[in-house]
């Protein structure tokens, strides 16, 4: 956890807030549930989360806030019932007057208990959520129930509303963010560097092209490797791939068909100095991401990006500006792109990744995401707007 960032004092004065997840293992949406308990504590208010719990738990109490162990990681109909019963006592208990759900299956318990309680649902709407078989747009719609419906990107905000109706006045965007002074190329020390350096085997002198993310066929991998053949580059994959390891297996013998020296680096701690080490970082993802934390990243770091057009990726990307976009799943589009990278002069490559940086600070921090969602919490709090909000229809009615 970084240097605590500023928020707006007493904007949540004695408002107790409860933000609800499955579990506080690891990833973006953890990430983001720690990062608003520091900033509701910073406003005046109290953070509560209700989680499963797990290794980031510790980060929420150092962030001012608490989380309350409930067995929320769990998507059995039974289960959420009784979690809604868990999440009623707690709400009573600790006087909540505000729930802000982050995930399908704990939100739908997360609903009941609120309407129960009588206090405002808000919800992120995290992903692009598959409807791959029926009844799952029924699932998802829990995360388009709350009074204010955060959309991480603008992809999203369009998705939300032509897949589950929402009035556009109901959505607000508000976009990921990086702490700027931790993912900065000048806070980077040397040894960091080396020591990284040292542990994937980086041969001086080789360009390096790194794809960061977990290990799944739609985040491109495969792609990057057709992509790389014949081109000479290192190709970095810095990924979860101990926990994939057929998947890994797979493309470490796809690397060597094409001729690609890979680096299965496996899950990193380190990810400023990680892209610090990137000649160019790439997205491949070939289903639209719901926003791209990737990106955003490496922007902050400075490093030249490859990105699909499309999805939330391509919002943060001005194309031949701050970044390259190329079509997605397009392995011979993406080379090209590479060339195009590799093959500029060191100043070129220097001055595109300024032009990132800056739009990455001047958009996507966390301070700026923090403030938007206390924003939120204040609009929803505030009596005059939530006498005005719609109570939503029960449930089976058909209507969200």
């Amino acid at each position: 956890m970084s240097a605590p960032m500023p928020a707006p004092s007493g904007d949540l004065a004695g408002a107790v807030i409860l933000q609800v997840l499955p579990a506080l293992g690891g990833g973006g949406v953890e990430r983001g549930t720690v990062e608003m308990a520091q900033a509701i504590a910073q406003a005046g208010g109290t953070a509560l989360v209700a989680s499963a719990g797990g290794r980031m738990a510790r980060l929420v109490e150092g962030a001012g806030g608490r989380n309350v162990a409930l067995p929320l990681d769990t998507k059995n109909p039974l289960a959420i019932w009784r979690n809604a019963r868990r999440l009623e006592a707690v709400m009573r208990a600790e006087g909540v007057r505000l729930v802000h759900a982050r995930s399908r299956a704990p939100a739908w318990s997360a609903w009941l208990a609120a309407r129960r309680v009588g206090v405002p649902f808000v919800t992120t709407y995290h992903g692009a959520y598959g409807e791959d078989f029926p009844g799952k747009r029924q699932y998802n719609a829990v995360m388009a129930r709350g009074v204010r419906v955060i959309a991480i990107s603008r992809f999203i905000a369009d998705l939300i509303a032509r897949r589950h109706g929402v009035d556009p006045e109901r959505i607000r965007v508000i976009p990921r963010g990086v702490d700027p002074a931790v993912f900065d190329p000048g806070a980077v020390a040397p040894e960091r560097l080396r020591r990284l350096a040292e542990a994937w085997r980086l041969p001086a002198g080789r360009p390096v092209v790194m794809l960061p993310g977990r290990l799944a066929r739609w985040k491109g991998q495969a792609v990057l490797l057709r992509a790389l053949a014949g081109r000479g580059a290192l190709c970095v994959l810095a990924g979860d791939a101990e926990r994939h390891p057929a998947y890994a297996r797979e493309l470490a013998a796809a690397a060597q068909r094409l001729g690609v020296d890979l680096r299965l680096a496996g899950h990193c701690d380190d990810m400023p100095a990680a892209l610090m080490l990137a000649d160019v970082v790439v997205s491949a993802s070939t289903a639209p991401e719901a926003f791209g934390r990737v990106v955003i990243e490496a922007q902050a770091m400075a490093r030249p990006v490859i990105a699909p057009a499309h999805g939330g990726a391509a919002e943060a990307v001005a194309d031949g500006a701050t970044g390259l976009l190329v079509p997605p799943g397009d392995a011979a589009a993406l080379g090209a792109a590479l060339d195009r990278v590799l093959a500029m002069a060191p100043e070129q490559r220097a001055a595109l990744g300024a032009r990132a940086r800056q739009a990455v600070t001047a958009r996507y921090t966390v301070a700026a995401m923090q403030a938007a969602t206390v924003a939120v919490y204040r609009e929803v709090l505030a009596p005059p707007p939530l006498a005005r909000l719609r109570p939503l229809a029960a449930p089976g009615s058909g209507v969200i």
